[in-house]
């Protein structure tokens, strides 16, 4: 038997471990990010969200990632609560603001799921304005990502008090959808409609106020969203992120987490000390508690209108809860709110946090809404006063 020489052996050997290192890359899959997008049908609390989360993991579909500039919370069912549900926007005002691009440049969502118009059918606004500013958002979408699959809902009813045109709106806006998705639909960036319309009980299945849902609602909202949104992971390519080793042992990359996001670790406030003559030191004060809150106006009919009041951070330290009150003017009165605790005493007005939104970092954000009469004239409270605690 020819015997090879020791160098060649060696080289042999040495190929064979490269290779075998190379051969045997971690890898770890991104996961689809799904993008729910709305008004606080959507995303206060929006528990159709959760539940449909919980429904997707439970059935295997456990790559995705929700993905959103806003957290969620308030649902009983664990979830990744990620979204762009914001309380009281109009699809025409999301359009005509140009709010969308930053919200997908921050987020890169693959699949989009989208219930919005009611704030817009709420005040009266066309039916062609409407899908005019889907056509921009949808333009949007294929900016950010030309293969984005894009799932629209024909909207649940909605029968608040006093809006008379609300059911013919919603029913005037429900129809023009399913062929204005045919016409923009590519085979690149499909559009499916999803009908939230029938079965849905506006008495029922709401919390009162004829538009919001109730449990019963988020689990037909959720039920009817999962075929669609199943559908769509089937046609999403997951991008797969490759890293080559020179060491025979394979390295796992976790795939919970997004090969794409950085984890910063949250900075620990440290106190800082002054030495002075006699060498003791001395602590620094903590900054006050600062916060602001800015009140809207919606969405305003004759006799009624929606509000909403956005609380923001503005100290440089967590704060567990806050509290907004406020003085109205002209005698108005609330009827309904969400995403809030809240008590009117005649004019005045107290506000304050729930369970899920009342820890703000720094500059981090939390809205509430609320429906309320008016009559003669509907004035702008001030001061808004905001503290937190």
């Amino acid at each position: 038997m020819t015997r090879r020489p020791l160098v060649y052996t060696t080289i042999a050997a040495l190929a064979a471990a490269i290779a075998f290192a190379v051969v045997l890359p971690a890898s770890a899959a991104t996961p689809v990010r799904i993008m729910p997008l709305g008004d606080s049908i959507t995303g206060g609390p929006g528990c159709w969200r959760a539940l449909l989360w919980d429904r997707l993991q439970r059935t295997g579909f456990t790559n995705i990632d929700f993905v959103g500039t806003l957290p969620g919370g308030g649902c009983s069912v664990a979830h990744d609560g990620d979204n762009e549900g914001h309380g009281g926007f109009l699809a025409t005002g999301i359009a005509n603001q140009n709010q969308l691009p930053g919200w997908l440049s921050a987020t890169r969502p693959d699949i989009v799921v989208m219930h919005l118009g009611t704030n817009d059918v709420w005040n009266n606004v066309a039916t062609s304005a409407i899908i005019g500013a889907f056509n921009t958002l949808v333009d949007q979408m294929r900016a950010s990502n030309p293969n984005m699959k894009i799932i629209v809902a024909q909207i649940i009813p909605m029968a608040p008090a006093g809006c008379t045109w609300c059911p013919p709106g919603v029913t005037a806006l429900n129809d023009a959808i399913p062929g204005w998705a045919a016409g923009r639909s590519t085979a690149a960036s499909p559009i499916t409609v999803v009908n939230q319309f029938t079965g849905f009980d506006p008495v029922a299945d709401t919390n009162g106020d004829g538009v919001h849902p109730d449990d019963s609602g988020f689990q037909k909202m959720s039920d009817r969203w999962y075929p669609a949104v199943v559908a769509a992971l089937g046609t999403v390519t997951a991008t797969t992120t490759i890293t080559t080793t020179t060491s025979v042992t394979p390295t796992r990359i976790p795939t919970t987490i997004p090969a794409t996001t950085t984890r910063v670790p949250t900075t620990t406030p440290t106190r800082t000390t002054t030495p002075i003559a006699d060498h003791a030191p001395t602590t620094s004060t903590p900054p006050p508690a600062r916060c602001t809150a800015t009140y809207a106006v919606a969405g305003q009919w004759p006799g009624g209108f929606q509000g909403s009041v956005t609380v923001r951070n503005d100290s440089t330290i967590t704060s567990p809860a806050w509290t907004v009150t406020w003085g109205f003017p002209n005698g108005q009165v609330i009827s309904n709110f969400w995403g809030t605790t809240l008590v009117q005493n005649v004019a005045f007005v107290q506000a304050r946090s729930v369970d899920w939104n009342g820890r703000l970092a720094p500059g981090a954000t939390a809205t509430f809404g609320f429906i309320a009469s008016w009559s003669g004239t509907n004035g702008i409270p001030s001061p808004v006063t905001c503290t937190l605690s």
